[in-house]
């Protein structure tokens, strides 16, 4: 079967290695999916480059987010048969043809949903769901509440500024540039990097960062009021939040949000009710997202390159049949 492989850390270009893999049998309590498409994520590359190497054991398949078919049944699974469409989560392994999965870990996809937006019905509305959830836990009633986002041009922070609004939160973008500008519309209060926006005296009651590093420590220092928070879920700067940062403001709280931490520890009911809000989000709109391009598994270095392309506009996906 059609595969990838990783053996060495490194550039996800350079050492993801396309592999013809033995198909798997399903064992006891295992379900084999054909995978029908997978997403790339920075969540997919991040591991490949070594940046978590103490938690990383190679090889691995990478590929966290995708949807599927049910195509065989191992001893002792119930609820599911032959011919179910199913989204698998809780380990990578989702860049082959077909994948082997605790049926624990499998939840089934509604009918009308296409598998375009179902490849996608994970990592960023789980996720967007949860940072919502963490802010309510905090502040109570989110009406009013101003609300910072980074990284609100990408497809989960637009989530973010959707999900927000409808809590009654008031929510400001911040983005890197003025082209990321349209994919918000103006609906909200927006601030960009290049135009100097982001060094005014913003102020917010929480901030929902995924850059990290010398802006979420700007941020920190300056932008939220006593009693706030600030929450990561994400690193795309390749640096830490300075801890000279968190330690010079004890008047907030700061926390981390690791969307694999919380779904081993949440349990199948409430990952239930998770999937059946990011369906319905998928089905009314609020969770749809863009699709850039859809490369046939063997055509995964052209769907790296168009991942990092920094004016791409929208979700890679991977065809692992073809």
């Amino acid at each position: 079967m059609r595969s990838t492989l990783v053996r060495q850390f490194g550039d996800p270009g350079q050492v993801i290695e396309l592999v013809d893999a033995p198909r798997p049998a399903a064992g006891a309590g295992e379900v084999e999916v054909e995978i029908s498409l997978a997403a790339i994520n920075p969540s997919d590359l991040i591991p490949v480059t070594g940046a978590y190497s103490a938690r990383t054991v190679l090889p691995f398949v990478p590929g966290f987010e995708g949807v599927g078919i049910v195509r065989r049944v191992g001893p002792d699974v119930q609820g599911f048969k032959a011919g179910d469409r199913v989204v698998p989560i809780g380990a990578s392994g989702l860049w082959q043809q077909f994948l082997l999965r605790p049926a624990e870990w499998c939840f089934r996809v509604p009918d009308g949903i296409e598998n375009a937006q179902a490849a996608m019905s994970y990592v960023n509305p789980l996720t967007a769901l949860r940072l919502v959830e963490a802010l309510r836990e905090h502040f109570g009633s989110l009406e009013g509440m101003d609300v910072g986002v980074t990284s609100a041009g990408s497809a989960i922070g637009g989530m973010l500024m959707k999900l927000l609004a409808l809590e009654g939160a008031v929510p400001t973008a911040m983005l890197r540039s003025e082209r990321r500008r349209g994919r918000l519309g103006e609906a909200h209060r927006i601030l960009v990097a290049e135009s100097g926006d982001l060094l005014m005296d913003s102020q917010f009651d929480a901030v929902l960062d995924a850059v990290g590093g010398a802006l979420a420590g700007e941020l920190i220092g300056r932008s939220i009021r006593p009693g706030g928070t600030f929450i990561q879920y994400g690193a795309l700067s390749g640096a830490p939040v300075p801890q000279t940062a968190i330690s010079g403001r004890p008047d907030i709280r700061f926390a981390f949000l690791w969307l694999r931490t919380w779904v081993h520890s949440a349990g199948r009911e409430t990952l239930e009710a998770a999937f059946l809000r990011s369906f319905a989000g998928l089905q009314s709109g609020l969770f749809a997202s863009p699709i850039a391009a859809t490369y046939p598994l063997s055509r995964l270095a052209d769907a790296l390159a168009h991942q990092a392309d920094p004016d791409r506009d929208g979700k890679i996906l991977l065809d692992p049949r073809c």
